[in-house]
């Protein structure tokens, strides 16, 4: 088979799997699993397969029109190039990976076969953007994700947790798809094409009339995909749905579109000064707030999503100084290790019961009770912390570099200004990523109190996919940064001398303050438990999750604690800690701005509905019915009365017609 025919099999594939999915779980519960497993794993084998056949050189492109539009043509095209062929990789390994970890962490739920379907959707849909060398096509893959996120981050619809956060994942993200897809339209309209290619070569040609507006326009769609600022606000309260649903979304769907696009489309954003400088300082903005609101967490769970927020902001910093070998870069390290952060965090929370890091603080030999998380975990977060020779450090690195290079002048793509913007937030999120990774190990590996239930070993499905995960997440970093170039632009990805000890410099003493405000505030803490820890029944680590989501208590039993944990965050951000907890109260600006502006003028519809509007449909229903009674009242059955009336009329006439005779 040709290159070609492989690579439309690989989005195809999940999307089938999906489907027979959705139509055999019910009747046939023992087909879910391979369904769910095999297509996904050929889905990968045929990436690797494709990405081989590739092997970074000249780019594979075909397409065929879809339908005559009588304008701009549709066309199903694909346009696989070194970007394109490695992100679909990542994209298939770490669905593969969730795919068989699942199986374990929801064995008993009973919603797993439509759960199981929806990540095969949401694969195929990830792979549809990857691949798509069509914008149209891309943006089916585009919003198919958003409704799969929506479903599957409401799993626990039960809970109120869960089915707010479903809606505003998908309000939120299309509050920017909206001027995302006007956006769209206006570059198809000045490059009379939807094929990326043609696109590109009309913006090299000069040919985009106005690349600032066009510009802003596509970053408010990348901005709601990609959780960045300003509108990221829907990923941290997204982790109310199952554990491997949060790996899936945070380290290769969804936010991972929105970076991809802008390093596909690089030369539309490239062609405007201004809108790389508004990429700066929203990468900027994001990265800082997401780690300061991640050091202040108290749910391990939303750690991390403002983690992948503050990660996904180096990766937009990339972008804004014209490398995007060093943003996918990132992205593809980011991938794995991030993807181990977060199923190793689902073990964590299946052993200790909750997802509070105040609680596994008060909660003794947990490392002991699930020994490979805690040992994976470790590696997931020296590479989260870019500490050497893991695979976070040569990617965070090069775009540390990247920027370096661009605020001393040393690139034509970018305004210096945007280099120093990203440079600066970049080395201040470097303290700040190794000050929270170390809470988060010390919080969850290092407690002293209540012994953590046993619940035995978990399933073999779960602990070999952490360790499957912890080879890339050692060992990428360093072999890839040397073979990568052939596989993007060319330019060099080595680390620099200057920012790599700058980093790695700032990054150890995040660690070792982290740790010094950790042991003054333990020996301070009250720890006083009331009663005795009750371990959860053995039983499904989605169940157990939901069961916390649910109540907001720890799972396993009935504790109460002195409300002062040893928690160093209280200490390194002193009063700034109580607004991070809360996002910088983000969300309370919208509820001002957006949400009872709304909310009013919905009030105001509703009052001129009913008392104008209807006063009128209400006004022409009386006129009718009041006549109606008159008309009634008249029908009185007498015969003597109808005989009356008759007369009567008769000579009203006469003498009107007598009257019109004499005045004649």
């Amino acid at each position: 088979m040709t290159t070609t025919n492989l690579a439309v099999l690989v989005p195809l594939l999940p999307f089938l799997a999906a489907a027979a999915g959705l139509l055999v779980g019910r009747t046939a519960p023992g087909f879910v699993r391979p369904l769910a497993v095999l297509p996904t794993l050929a889905a990968f084998a045929l990436a690797i397969t494709v990405a081989a056949d590739q092997g970074g050189g000249r780019a594979v492109d075909a397409h065929t029109q879809l339908t005559p539009t009588g304008s701009v043509p549709i066309e199903l095209a694909l346009h696989i190039d070194g970007f394109a062929a490695l992100v679909a990789v990542l994209v298939a390994f770490v669905a593969t990976c969730v795919q068989f970890y699942s199986t374990g962490y929801l064995r008993d739920d009973p919603r797993y076969p439509s759960y199981a379907a929806l990540v095969s959707l949401f694969t195929s849909a990830m792979l549809l953007v990857v691949y798509s060398g069509d914008l149209i096509v891309l943006l089916v893959g585009w919003e198919v994700m958003g409704i799969c996120s929506y479903f599957l981050v409401g799993h626990y619809w039960e809970t109120p947790e869960a089915r707010a956060a479903s809606i505003k994942a998908f309000l939120v993200t299309k509050l920017g798809d909206v001027p995302f897809l006007i956006g769209l339209f206006a570059l198809a309209t000045d490059a009379g094409s939807f094929r990326i290619t043609t696109i590109l070569g009309t913006v090299a040609n000069g040919g985009l009339h106005h690349p600032t507006l066009v510009g802003l326009l596509l970053l408010c769609g990348v901005a709601g995909k990609s959780a960045q600022f300003p509108l990221h606000t829907w990923l941290p309260d997204a982790m109310a749905g199952p554990t491997p649903v949060s790996a899936l979304i945070h380290a290769a769907t969804m936010v991972a579109a929105g970076v991809y696009f802008v390093a596909r489309l690089l030369p539309v954003f490239e062609a405007s000064a201004a809108v790389m400088v508004v990429l700066a300082v929203v990468g900027a903005v994001t990265m800082v707030g997401s780690a300061l609101a991640a050091l202040a967490q108290d749910d391990i769970k939303r750690v991390l999503a403002y983690s992948t927020i503050g990660q996904l902001g180096y990766m937009t910093g990339a972008l804004a100084v014209g490398d995007r070998g060093a943003a996918v870069f990132h992205l593809l390290s980011h991938g794995a290790f991030k993807a181990l952060l977060f199923l190793a965090a689902g073990v964590v929370i299946h052993a200790a019961g909750t997802n509070s890091l105040a609680v596994m603080s008060r909660t003794s030999g947990l490392r002991e009770r699930v020994p490979d998380a805690y040992w994976t975990m470790t590696v997931a977060l020296l590479a989260l912390a870019a500490i050497p020779p893991f695979s976070g450090f040569f990617s965070k690195e090069s775009v540390l570099g990247a920027a370096e290079r661009t605020a001393i002048g040393h690139t034509a793509h970018a305004p210096g200004s945007a280099g120093w913007i990203v440079l600066v937030a970049g080395l201040v999120t470097a303290v700040l990523t190794a000050a929270y990774a170390t809470r988060l190990w010390l919080l969850a590996f290092r407690g002293r109190g209540t012994e953590a239930p046993d619940h035995g070993r978990q399933p073999l499905s779960m602990t070999v996919v952490l360790w499957v995960l912890t080879v890339p997440s050692l060992a990428f970093g360093g072999l890839a940064y040397r073979s990568l170039p052939g596989w993007f632009d060319g330019r060099d990805l080595t680390p620099t001398l200057t920012t790599s000890i700058l980093g790695t410099g700032l990054a150890l003493a995040g660690g070792l303050v982290t740790y010094g405000a950790w042991q003054r505030t333990r020996t301070l803490a009250a720890r006083v438990p009331i009663g005795a820890v009750a371990a959860h029944p053995e039983g499904d680590a989605g169940l157990v999750e939901a069961e916390a989501i649910a109540t907001h208590e720890p799972a396993f039993g009935d504790v109460a604690y002195a409300p002062d944990p040893a928690d160093p965050a209280r200490l390194l951000l002193g009063p700034l800690r109580r607004h991070a907890a809360e996002g910088f109260h983000l969300d309370a600006v919208y509820d001002v701005l957006f949400v009872r502006p709304v909310l009013a003028a919905a009030s105001l519809v509703q009052f001129l509905d009913r008392e104008v509007v209807d006063t009128y449909v209400r006004g022409a229903a009386a006129a009718p019915r009041l006549l109606g009674a008159a008309v009634r009242r008249a029908q009185t059955g007498n015969v003597q009365t109808y005989v009356s009336a008759l007369l009567a009329g008769t000579v009203v006439l006469a003498v009107a017609v007598l009257l019109v005779a004499t005045g004649a």
